[in-house]
């Protein structure tokens, strides 16, 4: 039997991470194409459960919602991500339970997290939004509390750890809606996706067998981590700068790259481009923010960029001298791309296949990072762990 759960777990997480991948890449899409408010409900798209199709159906969106007028070509878009992020929630709940294997307590946290999360999106549909986030909570805690608590090692902990992050990300999406797209909402939701697909691809290559036969690349175990952080920091500085439509500040074209709007040093204002809450019932889309605002913000993620750049390309030689060369290459080649893709969105003005692709190779880059650290650690027994 342990076997067989081992196969599970090595191909239930291989297509799980290969799934978020898709779903990282979709929704990015839609947040570039400006799709995020084209459901104006949620989870529902104007009150279908997929989009309205038909004159009719039309007709009564546009009656409901008169201040969101009903766009075909947008609300599939929304409406198609929630049905993808659905069905990874049901395939990292499988992989999660098959990660507790033996362990019934762990299970029957994991059916009750995804009842209450079920209960809770009813509830939320009902009106009662208290209860709902109630529920949403306990529903996140429990399988971080049985990820705790599993004696097993960190690939079992994590697909436990991955189920708690898709419900957080359930919510940011619902937020992501009734907040009308808020700059932190919105970057937020984009770091779980991340986060997520960077948690089952570490799961994947950890069950596929990923492993040293010791601890001798401890040292730069830590050196990859530090990358990690680094990576999660700037991506987080490309959300901020995507949701509060700060991509083409500089301009585009020969004056916005290397320059911004043709001098070295714009001014800008960067207490305003940063403030990260600013009350509740501004709509966001479009972003709300003067010129000066959005320059500090695009100038914030080209220095954070530069930092990456250095960071990662002295990681990538560092690990290609330590007989770790595929791992360097693999990292130096995804920085390089992303680097000529970020470059190519401001010179083109922002093309919607550069700007997805941008998004896409940034959580190739965080994967890269994540295999390497796996790599870096000690090889387990899977099948003393499933006894």
């Amino acid at each position: 039997m342990s076997l067989r759960v081992q196969k599970i777990l090595r191909w239930l997480s291989l297509l799980a991470a290969v799934f978020a991948f898709g779903l990282v890449m979709f929704g990015g899409f839609v947040r570039l194409s400006n799709a995020g408010l084209s459901c104006p409900d949620w989870p529902t798209c104007y009150g279908e459960a997929t989009w309205p199709q038909h004159a009719q159906a039309v007709a009564k969106a546009d009656a409901t919602f008169p201040d969101r007028p009903y766009e075909a070509h947008k609300a599939w878009r929304e409406q198609v991500h929630r049905m993808l992020a659905g069905t990874l929630g049901v395939l990292v709940l499988a992989l999660a339970f098959a990660a507790a294997w033996r362990r019934r307590w762990a299970q029957l946290s994991l059916v009750a997290s995804a009842v209450l999360a079920a209960v809770g999106v009813a509830m939320y549909m009902r009106g009662e939004h208290h209860w709902s986030s109630l529920l949403a909570v306990c529903a996140i805690a429990l399988p971080l509390a049985a990820a705790l608590a599993l004696q097993r090692p960190a690939a079992w902990r994590v697909c436990l750890v991955a189920l708690g992050v898709i419900i957080f990300q359930a919510m940011l999406g619902m937020w992501t809606v009734t907040l009308l797209l808020k700059p932190i909402v919105v970057t937020g939701h984009l770091l779980g996706g991340m986060a997520t697909f960077a948690l089952l691809g570490y799961a994947a290559v950890r069950f596929a067998g990923v492993g040293a036969a010791d601890d001798a690349l401890a040292g730069l175990r830590r050196l990859v981590i530090l990358g990690i952080v680094l990576l999660a920091c700037q991506i987080a500085l490309g959300g901020w700068t995507s949701s509060n439509y700060a991509a083409l500040a500089c301009g585009f074209g020969d004056a916005a790259f290397p320059k911004c709007l043709d001098q070295w040093w714009p001014p800008g204002d960067y207490h305003q481009g940063f403030i990260l809450w600013r009350g509740i019932g501004v709509d966001f889309e479009g972003g709300i923010l003067d010129q000066s605002a959005r320059t500090a913000i695009q100038m914030a993620h080209r220095i954070g960029a530069l930092v990456v750049f250095c960071y990662l390309g002295w990681l990538s030689h560092r690990l290609a001298r330590h007989s770790l060369r595929w791992c360097g290459i693999a990292v130096a080649t995804a920085l390089v791309c992303q680097v000529l893709l970020g470059i190519s969105n401001v010179h083109f003005g922002l093309p919607l296949p550069v700007a997805t692709a941008h998004n896409g190779m940034a959580a190739l880059l965080l994967f890269t990072l994540v295999a390497t650290m796996a790599r870096t650690q000690r090889r387990h027994d899977v099948a003393g762990v499933l006894r």
